[in-house]
């Protein structure tokens, strides 16, 4: 099939990239840079240039395509609502351009958090969360009554030795103030996905998923966030200690939110559908203490 694929020289898209031309398809990725176009004629993409914001452009992609991919966001959390819509236009304006073909449509989420709940492929997303009003899964999904054949992929915590997800953020404040924090136990959890698993899972869900279904990339369904700061702190070589609950806002600022985010979450439905089984080695923590 010839995919249209946006992000694909991210963190994600990147490999997703390899893992498409790896089962023979072709690819038409989308490009804002010179630099951006020249690394995806060296990975063996087709070049489409434009961005998010060239509503035009990703209606065309779409347009000439037998599948479309999206993996690309901004994750500028200074203009996080800004970029929420910018997203949501872009889903809108590539399923317009699907209308009736039954051409698959995967589109990329995060995990829904249900309190008290490990959340599985079947939970809803109840409304907009606090702080990060993104509704690509919403926007996608009403497309499933227009005859396009959409999938969602939700996203945990995405990491290889490079990247670690919001542990990287972390990282950089834990470095900063020389102790790496949890909140009163650390017992809150964090799911998580080793970055190639991520990227082999587009390729199950373009080949068999499902019309209006979600698929989690979930490797581990819930590290400890005492567990995270304490491998952060034997990263850095520095102290690790808790915090009352009611100071965390002021340590944390910004990463306050995600610093006592709660969000376990299962894949057995998308392993048992897909059989797709996570293979990488590395784990969360363990690409932490070893991060570059």
């Amino acid at each position: 099939m010839r995919i249209f694929l946006t992000g694909a020289t991210g963190f994600i898209g990147s490999a997703v990239v390899a893992n498409l031309i790896g089962a023979r398809h072709e690819v038409s990725a989308l490009a804002r840079s010179d630099k951006a176009a020249d690394q995806l004629r060296k990975a063996g993409a087709e070049v489409h240039r434009g961005d998010l914001l060239d509503l035009k452009s990703l209606h065309q992609g779409a347009l000439e395509a037998d599948a479309v991919i999206h993996t690309a966001f901004d994750h500028d959390f200074s203009r996080m609502a800004d970029n929420c819509e910018a997203d949501r236009a872009a889903i809108d304006a590539i399923g317009r351009a699907l209308i009736g073909t039954s051409k698959p449509l995967i589109v990329t989420s995060g995990l829904p958090s249900i309190a008290g709940k490990t959340v599985t492929e079947v939970d809803v997303p109840p409304g907009v969360p606090r702080g990060t009003p993104r509704v690509s899964e919403q926007t996608a999904m009403a497309f499933v009554s227009l005859d396009v054949r959409v999938s969602i992929i939700r996203m945990p915590q995405v990491h290889d030795r490079q990247k670690q997800g919001f542990a990287s953020y972390l990282i950089d404040h834990a470095r900063e103030n020389g102790v790496s924090i949890y909140v009163g136990e650390g017992q809150n959890r964090w799911p998580a996905v080793h970055r190639l698993d991520a990227a082999r899972l587009y390729v199950r869900v373009l080949e068999k998923g499902a019309a209006g279904q979600a698929y989690h990339a979930v490797s581990e369904k819930g590290i400890s966030f005492r567990d995270i700061a304490e491998a952060i702190g034997e990263r850095l070589n520095i102290p690790t200690a808790s915090l009352a609950a009611e100071d965390s806002e002021r340590y944390f600022g910004w990463l306050d939110r995600v610093a006592q985010m709660d969000a376990p979450a299962s894949s057995e439905l998308t392993r048992a559908s897909l059989d797709w089984l996570p293979r990488e080695r590395s784990g969360f923590v363990e690409d932490i203490i070893n991060s570059a």
